[in-house]
């Protein structure tokens, strides 16, 4: 088993071929330069302990040199044990609210900025646990499908906003059963985070939180907004505005805790009113705390040893030795007489 730390750093292996194009004509413009000087056979009497072996083996260290270099740069590695790997932990869902009521700054920046940065807190201070996202308004709708890789949930949450659902309205029923069905028939502690103002222009929150009880799950609610209201603010034909009703008078939506609270008794769960991220945080942790984590996975993990080290190190030895490859013949090669060149 093995695998490569850094893939893409071994396009510079292109560099070989390059250099040695670069060699090529070098070493042709230096013959054609020397024709024009004098005779090659005249030359080569004129300079007979000159090499013609030498710089293409230069050459040829240098390429390796290269090779190897980026080869330890890639940083390849070796598997040397494999580990099965229980991983334990809570599979939660995250429904979010995003409604045009969202929009009020009773809290600051505003209700959906501030879910969005309660979710992305929260799921800072995991570890194993799963997560989903489900997006609601006047309907339910998925967003992120159970992962463990928070990076890519994060990514999600942040694209949500007030323009994804046409439809207007905040269906707590709805946004219950889609984010129930989210889990698998896996054995795990099952967890809803509700957010909304709680604004509900649908029926039947309290029956579908009765009916995600009976499958174990268990939800809590985080009331965004003050119950003194304010007004929506809007933009329509690039002005700014604040949301008005039909005979013209400036909307004002308040939270409304009272169904959101319902909501969390009826799953043994807990309401949160979500004002300060820290004291928020804090609630969900040591709520988090006192589910169960069940093992819902097993991994096999392979341990892995870096090997760019023998690699930069033969490339530092023929370093070294490139330093004592002179251009000039060897002399106890030429005793040798392999060719048998001599003359008698």
């Amino acid at each position: 088993m093995y695998e490569i730390e850094a893939p893409k750093l071994a396009y510079l292996l292109l560099l070989i071929p390059l250099v040695a194009l670069f060699f090529a004509a070098e070493w042709r413009w230096k013959k054609k330069q020397q024709k024009n000087f004098a005779d090659l056979v005249l030359l080569d009497k004129l300079s007979p302990e000159k090499s013609t072996f030498k710089p293409f083996l230069k050459l040829i260290t240098l390429l390796l040199v290269l090779a190897l270099l980026v080869v330890s740069l890639v940083n390849p590695k070796i598997g040397t044990t494999l580990e099965d790997v229980k991983r334990q932990g809570i599979d939660i869902v995250f429904a979010v609210d995003v409604s045009k009521s969202m929009l009020a700054n009773d809290i600051a920046p505003n209700r959906i900025e501030k879910a969005k940065q309660v979710v992305s807190q929260i799921i800072n201070n995991l570890g194993n646990d799963r997560i989903g996202i489900v997006g609601y308004a006047g309907s339910a709708y998925p967003v992120l499908p159970m992962t463990t890789d928070y990076n890519i949930g994060k990514i999600y949450l942040q694209d949500m906003n007030t323009n994804t659902v046409s439809s207007q309205g905040t269906a707590l029923a709805e946004a219950i059963e889609m984010a129930s069905t989210f889990f698998d028939a896996v054995d795990t502690s099952k967890l809803i985070i509700l957010l909304s103002d709680g604004e509900d222009h649908g029926e039947g929150a309290k029956d579908a939180a009765a009916v995600a009880k009976s499958k174990g799950i268990k939800i809590i609610t985080l009331g965004l907004g003050t119950t003194a209201g304010s007004t929506i603010p809007i933009t329509l034909n690039g002005r700014k505005e604040f949301k008005k009703d039909k005979e013209g008078n400036e909307v004002i939506t308040k939270l409304n805790p009272e169904i959101l609270e319902e909501i969390a008794i009826e799953t043994d769960g807990l309401f949160i009113h979500a004002v300060k991220t820290n004291e928020v945080i804090e609630k969900i942790k040591n709520a988090l705390n006192s589910i169960e984590k069940k093992e819902f996975d097993t991994l096999q993990m392979a341990e892995y040893q870096t090997q760019f080290q023998w690699f930069a190190g033969i490339a530092f030895f023929l370093l070294l030795l490139d330093v004592f490859f002179f251009e000039r013949k060897t002399k106890w090669i030429q005793k040798l007489n392999l060719f048998n060149t001599e003359k008698p």
